[in-house]
């Protein structure tokens, strides 16, 4: 009976933690719009980690070129040819207590910044990025659809 009851509390403190060490990723799996509403990017696990996609861009044209828009503000001149829709934009991004940490890419200026996300309300995700950890900007994306995000079990 010891062992039984034992079990059970086992079996129940572990589904009572297994949202906490998730960190809440699945909450942010989705597809966002960014606040300028100028792009679309797809939140999704990857790894241990989050990915962030660029899947949808409102002028996937440069009028310049007639081409696809692509990372021409990058320094790194092997990058700057990389087509902006299809971009992971995070990087190193990590549960950190009820926060996403790690690293944001701003396609639009070319630079790398230190990056938190945290839910800020019903699909409301705030993305704030900082350079030097005391220069910080942020803004708040939207959720505009939910993705189904595969677990190792199916």
């Amino acid at each position: 009976m010891t062992r039984l009851v034992a079990w059970l509390a086992f079996v129940l403190l572990c589904m009572g933690l297994a949202p906490a060490v998730a960190g809440g990723g699945e909450d942010l799996a989705g597809i966002w719009l960014t606040a300028a509403g100028d792009a679309k990017v797809r939140i999704s696990p990857c790894g241990d980690g989050l990915c962030g996609v660029i899947v949808w861009l409102k002028s996937p044209i440069d009028p310049a070129t007639g081409k696809p828009q692509i990372d021409d503000k990058n320094a790194n001149k092997s990058l700057a040819k990389r087509l902006i829709v299809g971009l992971n934009i995070f990087s190193a991004m990590r549960p950190a207590g009820k926060k996403w940490s790690g690293k944001i890419y701003n396609a639009d200026d070319g630079k790398t910044y230190s990056s938190e996300l945290h839910l800020a309300g019903i699909k409301k995700l705030e993305v704030r990025g900082c350079v030097m950890s005391f220069l910080c900007g942020g803004e708040t994306w939207t959720k505009v659809a939910d993705i189904a995000v595969a677990s190792a079990g199916q």
